[in-house]
């Protein structure tokens, strides 16, 4: 495979930012100042909302992923201006930068699911679920049809988003190791002798397939996120990276044109530098819009203790729960190529509460049953610790951070009965009369 040509002049310079004049204002300095000013105030921004959401960290489930979504502007600012501050590695930045891009839509996916299942829990939602009949895929496989009742579709849903947060890191090692050994090429497009053009079509195909899965969700349960503006949550995670995306192909698109060489920046150089730049002013606008977007005043409760920052950042930081969901979702698919009974089509019927149908498991802490364990009071929510929705008033503080955040809700290995009797919740449970069941 040949090399790439070098993206870097030969010339370096070594002026100081600091002169005994005073500052050296050179264009390059300039835009320095400049992409350093918007990368600390996007910090500075972010941070505040960060606290507001630690310090009312009233519904964990939810927040635990809205604080990773926060994330993303000081993470693309502070990394766009080290890649404007050190151009001569800028790929190396650009590759560490979009990896976060994959967990940001990972979170976005199961703050979705949370948020559905808060619209239930309390609500008899549990019909939610059963009541969505087979329906034609989104484009452009809307000639296939699909039932969200299946055993297997929840599975199939999570692993299709979640899936990238494998392949978009592996493919940022690759890249970095085909840059260091010069045959990574990005400034040379899709030519096919060198590795960035593989490595963007397995990224192409990646970041569609958790595209894809998103907007499937969201059509399956948009009567359920009503109200929660999940078209403004998602346009602030997905704006970046097509800003970030469409700027640099513009850019590339101007060297040679309107950009060209100096002594010390070549035109990829001076390209690169420009979306870097662009990138770091934008995000003070995103770190607001996200602000707004994923207000942390919803989880505020009125007369309520601020909670302690400690366990909120560590629950945000801790990946923990994407790395069960994707061994939870292996074995279920391990599990349905060996053709284990309860992962088939037809127990699809026998899983009926709505918790289960969108993969959370119930919390572990419920009432001693024998005193006030009536089904209406399970109902209500005295034997079961229903999940909150973000703009529920009535909520109440959570008395403990202690959760079995599961998504994968279908049991397989064992059997059905031992599955069932392990729960005391199962005791509560209704025959309708035409066949169905559901929980108390």
């Amino acid at each position: 495979m040949p090399t790439c040509p070098s993206d870097n002049q030969q010339s370096v310079d070594q002026t100081d930012f600091w002169t005994d004049g005073g500052i050296n204002w050179d264009a390059h300095r300039i835009g320095w100042a400049i992409a350093g000013a918007c990368a600390a105030a996007t910090v500075i921004i972010s941070f505040f909302s960060v606290l507001q959401h630690c310090r009312s960290y009233t519904n964990p489930a939810e927040q635990r992923q809205i604080l990773r979504i926060l994330y993303m502007p000081p993470v693309y600012g502070v990394i766009s201006f080290l890649s404007y501050r050190f151009f001569r590695s800028y790929t190396y930045y650009e590759l560490v930068e979009v990896v976060y891009e994959a967990f940001t839509l990972s979170a976005f996916l199961m703050l979705l699911i949370e948020f559905v299942a808060a619209t239930g829990s309390g609500h008899k939602a549990e019909s939610s679920i059963a009541r969505k009949d087979k329906r034609k895929l989104p484009f452009p496989f809307c000639h296939w049809r699909y039932r969200p009742t299946k055993p297997y579709f929840m599975y199939t849903l999570k692993w299709a988003v979640l899936q990238y947060v494998i392949f978009r890191p592996a493919i940022s090692i690759a890249a970095i190791i085909c840059q260091a050994y010069n045959v990574l090429c990005e400034s040379e497009g899709f030519d096919a002798r060198y590795a960035n053009v593989y490595l963007e079509a397995v990224d192409f195909v990646s970041i569609s397939v958790a595209l894809y899965g998103l907007f499937l969700f969201y059509g399956l349960t948009k009567e359920e996120l009503a109200g929660r503006r999940p078209l403004a949550k998602f346009l602030a995670i997905k704006l970046i990276v097509m800003f970030t995306w469409y700027q640099s192909f513009v850019f590339d698109a101007l060297e040679g044109r309107v950009i060209h060489a100096t002594e010390y920046w070549t035109e990829t150089n001076i390209a690169d530098g420009l979306n870097a730049l662009a990138i770091c002013i934008e995000m003070i606008f995103f770190a607001c819009f996200m602000w707004w977007a994923y207000t942390p005043a919803a989880y505020r409760i009125e007369g309520a203790k601020p909670t302690s920052i400690w366990r909120p950042l560590w629950d945000s930081i801790n990946f923990s729960d994407f790395a069960l969901e994707i061994w939870t979702s292996l074995r279920f698919f391990l599990a349905y190529i060996r053709g284990v009974p309860e992962t088939r089509s037809r127990y699809a019927n026998q899983v009926t509460g709505f918790d289960e149908a969108f993969g959370l498991e119930k919390p572990r802490h419920t009432v001693a049953y024998g005193e006030n364990n009536s089904s209406e009071s399970v109902m209500r929510g005295q034997g079961y610790n229903s999940r909150t929705s973000e703009y529920d008033s009535s909520r109440a503080p959570r008395m403990s951070y202690d959760e079995d955040i599961r998504l994968a809700p279908y049991s397989y290995g064992d059997s059905r009965d031992d599955h069932e009797t392990s729960s005391p919740l199962d005791d509560h449970v209704h025959e309708y009369s035409d066949g169905s069941h559901t929980r108390s």
